[in-house]
């Protein structure tokens, strides 16, 4: 076991060091403020502090970040050697690496900048653009991972004989169920008024003979995709696949299915039986926190199973209290950690990891799995089509692999229609899964 000498033990590093030996690198490890403790263990050791507590053992010079308590603005002075980025340099030759990679971590994965005063899109969301890794171009980089991996590398130089657990790839592929159907099911009354729309306006005349052959069952429901995208799961059996359903009210940014409806509520069964199931808290979720239990019983009230996975809808996330939220209603992992505009790694890892609330200074419960990109940022925000879309993808999923980390997207069953401005779309989501699940 390795033994890591620090002057003073916080949460914060507490949580630091979890995340990056147990979460990442998957070696178990032990934490003593104790010098003599630290220069008696006969093993592998690593010292983090303001100085070297003894020579011969690696080191790493503390900023200090992991022994305050307050949220601040931090002098992060962004640079990048080898092509990856860094924060908080280290000017010390007594250190056994430049920067200091646990501030480094810790910063990207609270999303310490979020509690900072910050710019906010329509939506109430933090932009990309906010952020260091988008300003430093190394948003593209699951940087904390790559860190994680140096201090390995260096407390390998020492210990040549020390194991660490080989880090794994892995492909999950989630889809969001925001309209199941695009005609079906919509009930009497929206039915009539989408009738009623392609009636007055001339380029919806051929959109109304489609939504009448699709309701005299002539013809399938374009947005039901549900059994394309199942025979991945049939074609892959390690695919990880997980669907996150809107059951909250009709209004302006939600328009679902009924969750009384009895072919929804049957759509949901089935889709239960090959893939996982989460809650799609509503726009207005956000604001008004108790819509998440009651959208959570909806869901477990059809599937007769507990829920305990989520993703916001409109990717609305504000930090902390959008996970608060999320911890009270019983949730224990949530996909949202990502950017509805741009690519990357919001918080700075491929790995699934364990939220910190920096406002209570606390590690909790809930485990965070970022997602990299999302098929309307591509194809909307970026504007891109499908032949670079893929170029896109697949140098996520290069970057994914290189740190053995998860490959995380985001798709929508009524985008894989091939129909309305997404045609070619089926193509770029076949050609990710085939790559993505490539040895």
């Amino acid at each position: 076991m390795l033994l890591i000498y620090a002057p003073k033990i916080t949460n914060r590093l507490g949580y630091t060091l979890n995340v990056m030996f147990s979460h990442i690198l998957r070696t178990d490890f032990s934490l003593t403020t104790d010098a003599d403790t630290f220069a008696k263990h006969e093993g592998a050791k690593l010292a983090y502090g303001p100085r070297r507590p003894e020579e011969g053992v690696p080191f790493i010079k503390a900023k200090g970040l992991l022994f305050e308590t307050s949220i601040a603005e931090q002098e992060l002075r962004p640079y990048k050697e080898e092509g990856v980025a860094r924060l908080f340099p280290i000017y010390d030759s007594s250190s056994d690496m430049r920067f200091d990679p646990f501030a480094a971590a810790f910063y990207m994965l609270t999303r310490y900048e979020e509690y900072l005063p910050h710019r906010t899109d329509e939506h109430g969301r933090f932009v990309a653009q906010e952020s260091v890794a988008y300003r430093e171009e190394f948003l593209h980089q699951a940087v904390v991972d790559r860190w994680a991996l140096e201090v390995r590398d260096m407390i390998l130089k020492y210990y040549p004989d020390l194991e660490f657990v080989p880090r794994k790839y892995e492909f999950v592929g989630t889809v969001d169920i925001d309209a199941a159907y695009c005609y079906k099911n919509k009930g009497l009354g929206r039915t009539l008024m989408g009738i009623g729309r392609d009636l007055v306006k001339k380029e919806y005349h051929a959109e109304l003979n489609e939504r009448l052959r699709v309701l005299r069952g002539k013809e399938s429901d374009p947005f039901d995709t549900f059994d394309y995208i199942l025979s991945f799961k049939k074609r892959y059996r390690d695919l990880h696949l997980i669907f996150f359903v809107l059951l909250g009210d009709y209004g302006i940014y939600d328009k679902p299915i009924s969750y009384h409806n009895n072919e929804f509520q049957d759509l949901l069964k089935h889709l239960c039986d090959y893939a996982k199931m989460g809650i799609h808290p509503s726009y207005n979720s956000l604001t008004t926190p108790h819509l998440i239990d009651i959208e959570i019983k909806r869901l477990s009230d059809i599937l007769h199973r507990r829920i305990v996975r989520s993703r916001f809808h409109f990717l609305r996330l504000q930090f902390p209290h959008s996970y608060r939220s999320l911890i009270k209603a019983g949730i224990k992992h949530d996909y949202t950690m990502g950017y509805a505009d741009t690519p990357g790694y919001r918080a700075g890892t491929a790995t699934p990891y364990p939220f910190y609330d920096l406002s209570r200074d606390e590690e909790t419960q809930l485990l965070i799995h970022p997602f990299v990109l999302m098929d309307t940022t591509l194809q909307k925000y970026m504007a891109l089509p499908p032949t670079e879309a893929i170029s896109v993808i697949k140098k996520q999923i290069d970057e994914a692999r290189a740190v053995g980390g998860v490959f995380n997207s985001i798709w929508h069953n009524q985008n894989l229609c091939d129909l309305y401005g997404w045609a070619g779309w089926r193509e770029v989501y076949e050609d990710m899964i085939e790559y993505g699940m490539s040895l």
